[in-house]
């Protein structure tokens, strides 16, 4: 995989009360990826840009809520989300990473 496709493979952590407990007490971390991302890149990209090693990665296609708007109805994208769950001893801290 080159060097370009890594940085569009991931587009943000997670952040939520459920991502927060995952980190906590079963050594995972949640991101918001591409909706062409494959495992096997999302693994590559993690293990590149944080310098950890990755156990397992799941993934989910998260559907776009139906939302009511003063024009009308309306529909949020839909996206793709990835638990990924990282090495025994490894970890990734995004409030030092400010």
């Amino acid at each position: 995989m080159n060097q370009e496709r890594l940085y569009k493979v991931l587009l943000g952590p997670v952040i939520s009360e459920k991502a927060a407990g995952l980190a906590d007490s079963a050594n995972q971390v949640v991101f918001k990826v591409s909706a062409d991302a494959e495992k096997a890149e999302i693994k590559a990209a993690v293990e590149k840009l944080f310098n950890v090693s990755v156990e397992q990665v799941r993934t989910v296609n998260v559907k776009g809520k139906t939302k009511r708007t003063r024009n009308g109805m309306g529909r949020r994208s839909d996206w793709k989300k990835a638990y990924v769950r990282l090495a025994e001893g490894s970890d990734i801290n995004f409030e030092a990473a400010e």
